[in-house]
């Protein structure tokens, strides 16, 4: 260890105590000689972030768009295949097709009981057989010809 010597003057004083000081600023220039780097480097950072953030935001908002165009394409689809069924069951039922779009319901088994109801109503209609063939008739047909002879047996008798 040194000797001790005393201080006697000022500018000895201040000349221990700036070598001191100058020890210390050194330590402390070596300890932190990067904050200037660092000093940029999180304001390069700071500005990625602003980006970064801002591009999440119109990302965000373009999703938004996009959210409310398939829950809308998502609603035709439900409301498509809703009258789909609900023309299906109509005809089962032999409801005419214009009254398929008056049943209610949102699930198959409420629409086909509101169908049923409104047969029931409407009454099922049997469909009425033709009462002759409306199709034309060889001239050779022998039942073309007991027709023919009939009709004549109602036109004589006037």
């Amino acid at each position: 260890m040194a000797e001790f010597t005393v201080i006697e003057t000022q500018e000895q004083l201040d000349r221990i105590i700036g070598d001191r000081i100058k020890r210390a600023e050194q330590k402390a220039a070596e300890k932190y000689s990067d904050y200037d780097a660092l000093k940029t480097q999180n304001a390069d950072y700071a500005a990625q972030i602003s980006q970064l953030n801002e591009q999440i935001q119109k990302q965000s908002e373009a999703s938004k768009g996009t959210e409310t165009e398939i829950a809308d394409l998502k609603k035709k689809v439900q409301s498509y295949e809703t009258a789909s069924v609900k023309t299906k069951i109509a005809l089962e039922m032999g409801i005419p097709y214009q009254m398929a779009s008056r049943l209610n319901g949102s699930t198959e088994e409420e629409i086909r009981a509101d169908a049923d109801s409104l047969a029931q109503l409407i009454g099922k209609g049997k469909p009425v057989a033709p009462l002759g063939s409306s199709e034309p008739v060889a001239n050779g047909n022998k039942e073309d010809a007991a027709w023919k002879k009939f009709a004549a047996s109602f036109n004589s008798n006037d």
